[in-house]
């Protein structure tokens, strides 16, 4: 089954949440050890308190790697677990380079029978460094989430500089429309090529959606960051499918105590009602 009919099948199942797995060894909770023992333990211990709300973890390769390769285990470990719960799986990598180095990438996290479905990546460099992660991701139905307008203050810097009349972030969205029409799924008409767009930016990603009507949307930015559902629901289609929401902090941080997973638990329900709320009163508008 392709990439975006995978997707859409485990959102209606669940629900379109995404957690992101940041974990901070300094911040584990209560009983477990601040090592990577402590770290898959936590990981675990996530994926077990969302699963049966949440369609997808988002593993963030940044805070595995800061430990080493026994962190790189642990990821990797991470992904498989999360598979066997059923649970789609985006390394959230945000990888990007050219030529042999661009195709090693894409080889690694979306090579055939890895635990991961989809990766993010950084269009910089062009075309060519897109093309490889949409390649394997065509071949061995996976998917990959292309930066577009990212939920960082300081995004404005660059993605709102001006080309002839309209933004970067604006010209990249229609590229990306561009590039997602390779290869689209049924149920709906959907591509394995998506965009991160985030919620923090709700008036910028209600006109990318316009731009980019058969790309999946990775929403990051809900919670913490400040975005709202009611923002994250202008990344949706009309129809109320074709995203997924990433909240990280908010939900693997929700006590530190003992109580920790039964806290995930409540605040993934939480964020699912609430974008279930913001969905419906978007229909009705």
């Amino acid at each position: 089954m392709l990439y975006p009919d995978r997707l859409h099948a485990k959102i209606l199942a669940s629900s379109p949440v995404c957690v992101g797995l940041d974990p901070v060894v300094e911040k584990l909770p209560e009983g477990l050890p601040r090592n990577t023992d402590g770290v898959k333990d936590f990981c675990f211990g996530i994926i077990d308190a969302v699963k049966a709300t949440a369609c997808s973890v988002k593993p963030q390769l940044a805070y595995f790697e800061r430990l080493g390769w026994e962190g790189m285990k642990v990821f990797w470990e991470v992904c498989e677990y999360a598979k066997m719960q059923h649970l789609i799986v985006i390394a959230d990598a945000k990888r990007g380079d050219i030529g042999p180095t661009c195709e090693a990438y894409a080889d690694a996290y979306l090579g055939y029978g890895l635990p991961v479905d989809a990766i993010t990546v950084s269009p910089y460099l062009g075309s060519d460094g897109i093309q490889p992660f949409i390649d394997r991701a065509m071949k061995y139905e996976k998917g990959c989430y292309v930066l577009v307008r990212t939920s960082n203050p300081s995004a404005m810097e660059l993605q709102d500089l001006p080309v002839g009349d309209e933004a970067v972030h604006e010209h990249l969205a229609q590229l990306v429309e561009s590039w997602s029409l390779v290869q689209l799924g049924t149920t709906p008409s959907l591509s394995c090529v998506g965009a991160v767009v985030g919620a923090t930016y709700p008036e910028e990603m209600k006109y990318l959606r316009t731009l980019m009507p058969h790309v999946p949307f990775l929403i990051p930015g809900y919670g913490t960051q400040g975005g709202t559902a009611s923002d994250a629901a202008l990344g949706f289609l009309p129809d109320g499918t074709g995203a997924i929401v990433s909240a990280s902090r908010s939900i693997l941080y929700a006590s530190s105590g003992k109580d920790w997973q039964m806290a995930a638990t409540l605040a993934t329900q939480v964020m699912e009602r609430e974008l279930k709320s913001a969905l419906t009163n978007k229909a009705r508008e």
